[in-house]
Order: C-alpha cells, then structure tokens, then sequence
C-alpha cells in the first residue's frame, strides 16, 4: 500500500463514518442529487481498503460490495467530476458486474468525488440511472456543490464529535481543579483584567467571612475585605493590594497583609501571585495565593519553622500528581484486563460491532495510560532522591539506547554516541532517564524525506560539561523553543504524545543543578543542549 494511500485511509477513518447510520441531512443531499440529475436513484459512497460502502441511498436499497467492482473506485482518486451517458458503450465501465447486470443494469451514470480540503479522496456523490441520459452544465455545477455540502456535514460532523470529547476532558479538569482548590489550606484569589474578582476558594470564603463578588470596585477592597497592613492596624492601600499589584506589574512575591473582618480572628498572611495572559498575550486578569503565618509572626523561630513547613507542604504538591496517577493506574489495568478477556473469551459470541467497540474502549485505556506513565515520569524526576555517583556517560548513553531499541530500529534511525564522554558525579538512572526522553523525541519527530540521524556529544563548558544531543528532524521554531520544555505543551499536534516529556528532562537537568535549552541543528533539525557541573 503506497503512503498516499494509507494517509487517504487515515483521513477516511478520522470521519467515523464507515458502518455508521447516515444523519438525515445527508440521506437529505443524496435525495435532492438525484432530484437534480433528474434520476430516481442516488447514493453516497465510500471507498475504504477493500469495499464500497454505501453510506445512504435514495431510490434502492443500499450495502457494501468489492472495491473492485466499484465504478465510483475507477476515477474517484482524480478528483474529476464523471459522467458517461451510456456506460454499456464506454470501454471503461461496460465490463462493470453494476453494468452487465451482476450488481444493476446501469446506463446513465455521474459522479462527484469527495476531496477533503487536504486532498484525500473518501468517495463520491453519485446519482445513475437503468436508462441512457444526458447532464447539462448547470446539472453538473449543482452536483459539485452538493459533493461540497456533503464534505462540509462530514466536517461537522467529525469536529462535533472531537467538541464533545474536548469538553469532557475540560469539564473533567475542572472539576478536578475545583477539588483541589477546595481542599488546600491556602487562599486563592483571581481577578479579571480590570481587578474585579472572579475566585475566591473555601479558604479565602473562611478568612474574609465573603465570597467574591465581581460588583465591588478594587478601591473598595480594602474596606470590603478588611486588608490591613502587616501591623494590623493601618489599612491597606489600594495600590499596595497584592492582587492589584500582581495585575499592574505582573508578579508579586512575599507581600505581608493582615486579614481582620469584625468579629473574627486576625489572619497574618504572606501574599504571592502574577499576572495572567493568554498565549498571544493577551491579559486574563491575575491571581495570588496567600498562605496564613499568623502563629509564626509571633516570633522569627517560629517563621522559620513556618516557611520549612510550606516548603514541605509544595514538595508534597509537586508529587501529589504522582499519588493520583498511581491511584488511577490500579483500575485502568483491571478495565484493560477486562476488555481483553471479553475478546479473547467470547470472540465467537460477538459480532464486528462489538469488537470495534473493544478496539476503541482498548486505544482508549491505552492512551490514558500513557499519560499516567508520563506523570509518573515527571513526578519522580522532581521527588525521589537524587543519588550522585560516578558514572560513565557514554555508557548510560548506551544502556538508554538499549532501552530504545525497538523504537530506533523500527524508524531505521541511526544513533551515534561520540567517543571519550565524561565520567561525572551524576544520578545514572535520572540521566538514562533524560537521554532517552531525549533520543525518543528525536526519533518520533524525524523527518519522512531523510533517514533519521541522532548523535549524543558533550564537550567542556564553563559550568562543567554541555551535552548535546543533535537530529536532522523537523526542527522546532523558534518561537516555541523556551516553550517546549513547559508542562502539556505540544508544537506538533499531528504526533501523538503528552508534552510531559521535555518538561521531566527540564526537572532532571535543573536538579543537576544544569540548564537545557533547545536550539536549531545545523542543516535543520534540533539540537538539545544541558549543562552538567562537575560537582
């Protein structure tokens, strides 16, 4: 099967069409076709690996029959409009089984390919007739455009169905977000772009006596909420609210504010927050966290001993992704266990449906669980010790190519590891970790039109040793280079993946106490580059 063919097949099958009930628009399009063409018989067909599949029809009952019998499968690749008055007198169609009488007795005969915007052709609009007929150029013109109407249903119909999976994954988000605001200790406060609130979470609500309410003027705040300098007793000024200061200048850090609404306890807290923009800048509104030291300010032991507590507490934060994760790798693999069973001991009681929806239910776990496995990847890298040894680079290089093998082997790519690496005071199994990431990425973004080629180097560098690790892929621009070692983050959606991957190689790098940068490769590609200290 050539390329063009399987990324056809592709397009063909992101539709979900095949095997699917047609919607009463499209049984609506293929009636009027026919009106149009002035022919009591019309259809719509699509052309998959090995079958014509009539998706609807009006005038004549429809089903599936061989590729090869197909007359819309002759010419549909073109993207042609065809028409043939007589098909028992054309030298290309007269054989046809739908000719001679196998399938029908078709005489008049037209088609409309249907050609996706990117060029893949699905199949046809095509309207025939028992009797000899003729088209007229108006006929023809109206029979294109319903082949355009049928793509666009097709569309939306496609985009319909990735809103409804997007908006489940969203609302999923937030419910979870919402959770853990809920649950945290600390008060989380957001305000639009013009510094009315939009936030307040339980611990905010339980501090100020309120909730948040997006009428009350930000020259207002400090009387509303009763904000007070650190002293407690001087109000707090507008422009000194952590919050307004955080949406004027963009950040804010280690603000002290008192919190004391009329008959309630004094809250002494420390104020940290930023601005909020969108990935084209721009501004969302800002949010800050305020954590309560009220205790601590007693004296400055008990601050410090507040501060190693908070620290304590972020840590925490940072691996609770990790304890979710395994809490939903548990049942994932036991819903995964099930599903194989269900195939494996009652394959001759189901039909091709049911297996087609145990295929999906399968990718389905599948793709959440590598997810999980991302997460967990990321949460170790950030909260398991890291264990310095001397190790020889060249040789966790290798043991992380061993790793690869399959992945390298099946890409016919080409991995060299330069001679003379150093030996370093480095944690082995986090920088296996960080090569093979590294080397994986490198292989899964190649380029078609080249072998792949991936060299790992280092040299001396004033902060120790710069390691690189250098493709002749496809190259990152330069706009996302910064952006790609950040959290979900993906340059290229037409590879499958998590964006968790750069993010744990940028965690690994900077527990080293090293930096990683991302820059281009000479002849195209990319080259990845972190520093590792001697020390």
């Amino acid at each position: 099967m050539s390329e063009r063919e399987r990324e056809r097949l592709r397009a063909l099958h992101e539709y979900h069409l095949l095997d699917a009930p047609a919607d009463d628009e499209l049984e609506a399009v293929v009636r009027v076709a026919a009106m149009v063409a002035g022919v009591p018989t019309a259809t719509l067909n699509l052309i998959d690996e090995q079958r014509q599949c009539q998706l609807t029809t009006t005038g004549f009952v429809g089903g599936d029959s061989p590729r090869e019998d197909s007359m819309c499968a002759v010419r549909f690749e073109t993207g042609e409009f065809t028409y043939v008055p007589d098909a028992s007198l054309d030298p290309t169609f007269a054989a046809n089984p739908w000719v001679t009488g196998i399938h029908a007795a078709v005489r008049f005969y037209a088609s409309a390919p249907l050609v996706t915007p990117q060029g893949h052709a699905l199949g046809s609009l095509c309207v025939f007739d028992a009797e000899p007929g003729e088209l007229d150029r108006v006929q023809i013109a109206r029979l294109k455009d319903l082949a355009q109407v049928v793509l666009a249903l097709f569309e939306r119909r496609r985009q319909s169905r990735i809103n409804a999976r997007l908006f489940l994954e969203a609302e999923a988000r937030q419910q979870f977000t919402d959770a853990v605001l809920e649950t945290i200790d600390v008060a989380v406060v957001a305000a639009d772009p013009d510094g009315h609130l939009t936030l307040f979470n339980r611990a905010s609500r339980d501090w100020h006596g309120l909730d948040a309410d997006p009428s009350v003027e930000p020259v207002e705040f400090a009387n509303r909420y009763a904000l007070f300098r650190a002293d407690g007793v001087t109000p707090m000024p507008v422009d000194e609210i952590p919050l307004l200061r955080a949406l004027r200048g963009g950040a804010v850090q280690d603000a002290e504010m008192v919190i004391q609404p009329a008959g309630r306890a004094p809250v002494h807290v420390v104020v940290g927050g930023r601005a909020l923009t969108a990935a084209d800048g721009q501004p969302l509104g800002a949010v800050v966290a305020m954590a309560d030291v009220t205790a601590d300010r007693a004296q400055r032991d008990a601050l410090e001993q507040a501060l190693a507590e908070l620290r304590r507490s972020n840590t925490e934060l940072e691996q609770f992704a990790g304890v979710v994760s395994h809490d939903l790798a548990a049942p994932l693999a036991v819903v995964s266990g099930y599903l194989e069973l269900l195939a494996d001991n009652y394959h001759d009681n189901l039909d091709a449906q049911a297996h087609k929806w145990i295929d999906s239910a399968t990718r389905a776990v599948g793709r959440v669980q590598g997810l999980i496995d991302a997460l967990l990847s990321y949460a170790r890298a950030g909260s398991e010790p890291c264990r310095r040894a001397r190790a020889d680079l060249g040789e966790v290089a290798d043991q992380a190519l061993m790793d690869l093998r399959e992945v390298v082997g099946g890409a016919g790519a080409t991995v060299s590891v330069a001679a003379g690496l150093p030996r370093l005071a480095v944690d082995p199994t986090l920088i296996r970790q960080l090569l093979q990431n590294l080397i994986g990425n490198a292989v899964k973004y190649r380029r078609p039109d080249r072998p792949c080629r991936v060299e790992v180097a280092a040299a001396p560098d004033a902060d120790g040793w710069l390691v690189t690790v250098t493709d002749n892929g496809i190259g990152i621009a330069e706009a996302d280079r910064e952006r790609v070692f950040e959290m979900f983050t993906q340059v290229d959606g037409a590879k499958a993946g998590y964006g968790v991957g750069l993010s744990t190689c940028q965690r690994i790098v900077q527990r080293h106490g090293g930096r990683i940068r991302a820059e281009p490769a000479p002849g195209g590609g990319t080259r990845i580059a972190f520093t590792l200290p001697e020390a």
